[in-house]
């Protein structure tokens, strides 16, 4: 594929990403977006239709991070884009444990039961925010003007609301999933307006 093609898919699959968390949030029953982790939208009986969103965002990272790789000097932005897709990969393969109520059909795990694919899917989601925190630190020197201020502040609202969201995931509060959509929210928008600003270079 042109570099364009894959820079235009990559920011595609990001806004394909939150369209679907965002809609499918709003219409499982059980399920409070402000209060449960997008992730735990693999359980359930539509719980496949987040795996295939999270394969397809895994998709978009990698032809990112090939984009990147192809227009910027930016090796390490490229292979932490490139680990993030990785991690995405392995959330859809292994889902979550049911946890705080969902799907309300199962059973809630216990912190002595969790399963061993619920530890690999709950390793992967700081591993996505840490390596795409450090691919808007490599990439933003890179860039020029506004692009490597609004990358230096996507990096300052990712730093915020990843230590906001594992607060608030440790004590379980009641806004833990509008924290990480937050978090989510920044790279998803930093991934689309980036792929499509390095398409005219």
């Amino acid at each position: 594929m042109s570099t364009d093609a894959l820079l235009r898919f990559g920011a595609a699959s990001a806004v394909i990403f939150a369209v679907v968390v965002t809609v499918e949030g709003a219409t499982r029953p059980g399920y409070r977006a402000t209060y449960h982790m997008g992730s735990e939208l693999e359980l359930g009986s539509r719980g496949w239709v987040q795996r295939v969103n999270f394969a397809l965002l895994s998709a978009g990272l990698a032809a990112v991070a090939t984009g990147v790789q192809r227009t910027i000097d930016a090796p390490i932005g490229a292979g932490l884009l490139w680990l993030a897709a990785l991690a995405v990969l392995v959330a859809a393969v292994f889902a979550p444990d049911p946890v705080r109520g969902y799907p309300p059909e199962a059973s809630t795990q216990t912190a002595h039961s969790v399963t061993n694919h619920a530890r690999l899917h709950d390793f992967t989601g700081p591993l996505v925010a840490v390596a795409l925190l450090g691919a808007c630190v490599a990439v933003a020197p890179q860039l020029a003007g506004w692009w490597a201020t609004y990358t230096w502040a996507t990096a300052g609202v990712g730093l915020v609301f990843t230590v906001g969201a594992t607060a608030a995931y440790l004590r379980d509060t009641p806004f833990v999933g509008l924290v990480q959509r937050v978090l989510m929210g920044a790279y998803l928008l930093w991934i689309t307006v980036l792929s499509l600003h390095l398409t005219t270079r």
